[in-house]
């Protein structure tokens, strides 16, 4: 499903006509003006699958959020902004016929919040956990010195009887006792397990997809479950994404388009020609003879 068909930017008249009306303001950064005229950009032509390539200081994370920004995509966590990035965006227009379900925003700083906070999560449930393992074997140790503790001494006191009789029930052993009480911990594996795992969650189709350097923390053989499940869910749901990236794997996507940002102009290519890729093949083609050597090619 394509929702987002042209994406249009201001062109280079439009932003000095801006930034000669701001010259009065004491703004340090005209950040995200002055990017994409310098590269020839002015209109963007989605698929179900495109991908933003380019060096650092490119401008592909920029137009990712400038994207995201115009279609009040769904956002949890923060962005790099500036003063005057409202500004770009209302000069921005966005042809999108087909208006999605909901639009979200997927970063690896996404990934690293979600970990920090199911960290803090398991940090608060370790700490009931041991509060009631003292407390199970504290109940146990003053029952042998003091036989009358399960004597009830009225209504007063029923949370604290009912406690204690649960405790000594020879039915309750320490660990039920503790698991009946406990949250179960968040899952949380490998930083790049976990970092999969939090996309694969968050893409469950019928919707307009903003990702971000998603490869970051991913090894190569997630990379490619990414870019299988990415692939799979574009052809059967009524998704589409519009990806950042380095990666040589996310790049080789099936019918992505692709537009090389350090490209002067910026203009669609095959992924096969981008530096990135060619330095992969470069430096693997260098050392072929070691994996021939090795048997491993």
């Amino acid at each position: 499903m394509i929702y987002l068909e042209q994406f249009i930017l201001p062109d280079e008249l439009t932003e000095i006509k801006f930034i000669e009306s701001e010259k009065r303001t004491c703004f340090h950064t005209f950040y995200p003006f002055k990017i994409f005229p310098e590269k020839e950009l002015k209109t963007v032509e989605l698929d179900r699958i495109t991908l933003l390539y380019g060096g650092n200081g490119s401008g592909q994370s920029t137009l990712i959020n400038v994207m995201a920004e115009k279609m009040n995509a769904v956002r949890f966590s923060e962005f790099n902004s500036s003063p005057l990035f409202d500004q770009f965006v209302r000069l921005c227009r966005a042809d999108c016929p087909n208006a999605p379900e909901s639009s979200i925003v997927l970063t690896s700083d996404d990934v690293f919040d979600y970990a920090l906070n199911a960290r803090s999560v398991n940090g608060r449930i370790d700490d009931h956990r041991n509060a009631l393992f003292e407390k199970y074997v504290e109940t146990h140790r003053e029952a042998v010195q003091n036989p009358n503790l399960m004597r009830f001494r009225g209504l007063d006191d029923f949370e604290r009887w009912k406690e204690t009789k649960e405790i000594l029930s020879p039915k309750r052993t320490q660990s039920n006792y503790i698991r009946k009480r406990v949250a179960s911990d968040v899952a949380l594996c490998s930083n790049g397990e976990t970092a999969l795992r939090y996309f694969i969650d968050r893409i469950d189709g019928d919707a307009l997809y903003f990702l971000d350097e998603p490869e970051n923390s991913l090894s190569i053989e997630l990379q490619l479950r990414l870019a299988e499940y990415i692939e799979a869910t574009a052809r059967a749901t009524r998704s589409q994404f519009v990806i950042a990236t380095h990666s040589p794997i996310l790049l080789a996507m099936q019918d992505a388009r692709i537009y090389n940002l350090d490209g002067n102009p910026a203009r669609i290519c095959p992924w096969t020609s981008l530096p990135n890729v060619r330095a992969y093949f470069d430096f693997f083609a260098a050392h072929r003879h070691e994996f021939e050597k090795n048997n491993s090619f």
